[in-house]
């Protein structure tokens, strides 16, 4: 059918508003922190081919429920939840993800369906929060629920709610998120129906057939032209998995390109861990992991304005082959393994998809970044159970050109939780709340900055961390230079990554540093000046300015239009309008010192953990152009 180009722009920004209107309903409605204030989670909407129609951000499947429940015999009203990970065809990584699927109806029949998934305080499980760092099987981690009618026709089915509620340890929180995300999906449902009602049925699924094949022609055209043709390899790793002593599990991918499609194969990725690091990604022929890192290749668009334009949706999918090792890795973990940290693993694919494109392309990828760890602590106050757990972000990777951003997060519109809510909800006091300074790799575009955020408590309560990269670095790209790590200590004692629940008594202060982004580029070309500006912002302290760029500051006028600090370096006093200024004599005298004495930066640094773990070895095999 011949599509309306003015009918394509309704339908599409119809969806896309749609798709707002979900995640704002939810935002508003929501009881809990985590979906409420923290917004980790998600809307997407699908057709009845249960193709993923947005693209603003990535979301779980609908196969699962058409698999259980075919078309046929859903109804108007009816609302289908699961978390299972295991039947989830590869969209829920772990349990606390409670995924919603609403269908659209028009005269009778399915014709897309609204789904929305997000990260909920409490399953059930060993530990409060439902994610336990040294579980050994998904029995464990919480209430597996697989694909269910949770509402019949606009009825609820109370019986599921009150198994779900009895099983958490926030059941009021619970109840309202899920009631929110119900309300929300019929709500967007409706929205979708009105759609079809307007236009039919064959001219909007015109509309979406336009909207697929557009993404795949310009991935295509735009992006996969510009990767050469060959066969290219990387790997990367998670350092522990809460039960054995930290090691290198493997992430390996080796991309072959060919002139109209990539595959990825995972051959080599390391047997699946005994502790909650797997993920269960290897279901419906990958084609959850084939949108998850889709968006990495976006980095090869022409111009970072042309990067943002781009969705990824469906189209994506035929662009890509998927080959997966046997059962039994990191990837193709068997039933019970558990599941709960799987973002040591697919958040270190985007890194490993990076690195192998970066080999690829010459380095016009962006350095490393680890962007998502949960810390938080949980007790009692006035008899209740209480817990505070937050998704902070950390620093991008630099980029060939821009630095990396600071305190970032891999789910988008996500956020910290505010300071002024924390402590009128939480026995604590937040006495700290910045930028990680010197966190940021060195390169000649800076690796974005960590959060570094301090809590007193003020009452006895214990501290739970689900972390990565507390001993391995964001690497550099291209020269760059890696981040530093997670670090976190609890009075003074030093946590490890993975902590269920170490003792915090009052008057205690817990410090945590998220991790830096990695550098791009070799940090003795970066501009002197940006580097003068960052020690004036406090991103770079006035010792790291000439032993990681090679640049000389004193303190003098501050140019004009520039605003100089309440304080240049951390324990002194700047006068007033004052700032530091390059010395240029100086520094080109300690660059040219430093290049004789370094050589050539290598083309990946994994930053000292590396060495840790490899044996002493400096660098992986595969990071040799």
């Amino acid at each position: 059918m011949k599509v309306d180009p003015v009918l394509l722009e309704i339908v599409e920004g119809t969806l896309a508003s749609v798709e707002r209107e979900v995640e704002t309903a939810i935002a508003r409605t929501a009881r809990s922190p985590m979906i409420r204030d923290a917004h980790d989670f998600r809307a997407g909407i699908h057709d009845r081919r249960l193709r993923k129609l947005t693209g603003r951000s990535y979301s779980a499947l609908v196969q699962p429920i058409v698999r259980d429940f075919p078309l046929d015999t859903m109804r108007p009203g009816d609302v289908f939840f699961h978390n299972d990970v295991y039947l989830s065809e590869g969209g829920i990584g772990h349990l606390p993800d409670l995924c919603v699927t609403v269908p659209v109806f028009h005269d009778g029949k399915v014709a897309a369906f609204v789904q929305a998934f997000g990260h909920h305080d409490d399953i059930g499980g060993a530990v409060p929060g439902s994610m336990p760092s040294h579980a050994r099987s998904a029995f464990e981690e919480g209430l597996m629920v697989p694909p269910i009618k949770l509402w019949d026709q606009g009825v609820p089915n109370e019986a599921a709610l009150r198994i779900m509620t009895r099983n958490s340890r926030m059941p009021d929180s619970l109840a309202g998120d899920l009631d929110a995300e119900c309300s929300a999906c019929l709500m967007g449902a409706r929205r979708l129906g009105e759609l079809f009602d307007r236009y039919g049925v064959e001219a909007v699924e015109a509309c979406f057939d336009a909207i697929i094949d557009k993404t795949t022609e310009t991935f295509r055209r735009e992006i996969l032209a510009r990767i050469p043709d060959g066969e290219y390899v990387w790997e990367d790793y998670a350092e522990h998995d809460g039960v054995d002593p930290p090691r290198l599990h493997t992430q390996r991918i080796t991309l072959t390109k060919t002139p109209d499609r990539i595959l990825i194969d995972f051959t080599g990725t390391s047997p699946q861990a005994k502790g909650p690091i797997n993920h269960a990604g290897d279901y419906a022929d990958g084609v959850f992991l084939k949108k998850w890192l889709a968006p990495v290749l976006r980095n090869l668009a022409d111009t970072p304005e042309r990067m943002a334009e781009l969705d990824v949706n469906e189209g994506v999918v035929p662009l890509i082959e998927m080959r997966f090792p046997e059962k039994g890795t990191l990837l193709t973990p068997i039933f019970p393994a558990p599941t709960n940290a799987r973002t040591f693993v697919i958040l270190r694919l985007l890194g490993v998809l990076a690195g192998v494109l970066a080999k690829a392309t010459g380095g016009r990828m962006p350095a490393d970044q680890e962007t998502i760890r949960y810390t938080g602590v949980y007790g009692e106050r006035d008899g209740s159970p209480y817990l505070m757990r937050e998704v902070l972000g950390g620093g991008s990777g630099g980029r060939y050109y821009a630095d990396g951003e600071d305190t970032i997060h891999v789910v988008p519109d996500s956020r910290n939780i505010p300071v002024e809510f924390a402590e009128a909800r939480w026995p604590f006091v937040v006495e700290r709340l910045g930028l990680a300074v010197d966190s940021g790799g060195a390169g000649e575009f800076r690796g974005g900055l960590g959060y570094d955020k301090h809590i007193r408590m003020l009452g006895d309560a214990h501290f739970m961390s689900i972390a990565d990269r507390s001993i391995l670095s964001c690497w550099g790209v291209n020269g760059g230079r890696a981040g530093l790590p997670f670090r976190a200590t609890v009075g003074g004692r030093e946590m490890e990554g993975l902590v269920d629940d170490e003792p915090v008594r009052a008057g205690e202060v817990v410090r945590i540093r998220t991790t830096g982004g990695g550098g791009w580029g070799d940090p003795l070309d970066r501009d002197p000046g940006r580097v003068a500006a960052d020690v004036r912002d406090g991103k770079v302290s006035a010792e790291a300015a000439p032993a990681d760029y090679g640049v000389v500051v004193g303190y003098g006028p501050v140019p004009s239009g520039e605003a100089g600090p309440a304080s240049a370096v951390p324990g002194e006093t700047a006068v007033a309008d004052d700032g530091p200024v390059v010395d240029e004599a100086a520094t080109a005298a300690l660059r040219e010192r430093l290049r004789a004495e370094r050589g050539a930066p290598p083309f990946f640094d994994r930053g000292p953990g590396f060495p840790t773990l490899s044996g002493g070895r400096a660098h992986a095999d595969v990071d040799i152009l």
